[in-house]
């Protein structure tokens, strides 16, 4: 088997198992997301992302809130906003 292919499938294996946690370390934080370790660091430091610090040194994410925050500030494609625009012309007649 090629390696390459291997490797390539576990990481999508690593990624689905991931998914299946509940809470997340840093490092898995960082891989599910894709967000560097400084910037999510600084992203703890600020509050700009929801974390708990239990023992106050290692920091950990409940992934539903860290989905939450990930699909904060959602754009509508052009299609939703012209069918929403369409629909309001409609009422209002």
């Amino acid at each position: 088997m090629n390696t390459i292919n291997l490797d390539e499938r576990l990481e999508r294996i690593e990624s689905l198992l991931l998914a299946t946690k509940k809470v997340l370390t840093l490092e898995e934080a960082c891989d599910y997301t894709g967000i560097s370790r400084s910037y999510l660091y600084k992203l703890t430091s600020t509050g700009g992302i929801p974390h708990s610090k239990p023992g106050g040194k290692l920091i950990y994410f409940d992934i539903d809130l860290l989905n939450k925050w990930l699909l904060e500030n959602q754009r509508k494609s052009h299609s939703q906003i012209e069918q929403e625009a369409l629909s309001y012309t409609l009422k209002k007649r």
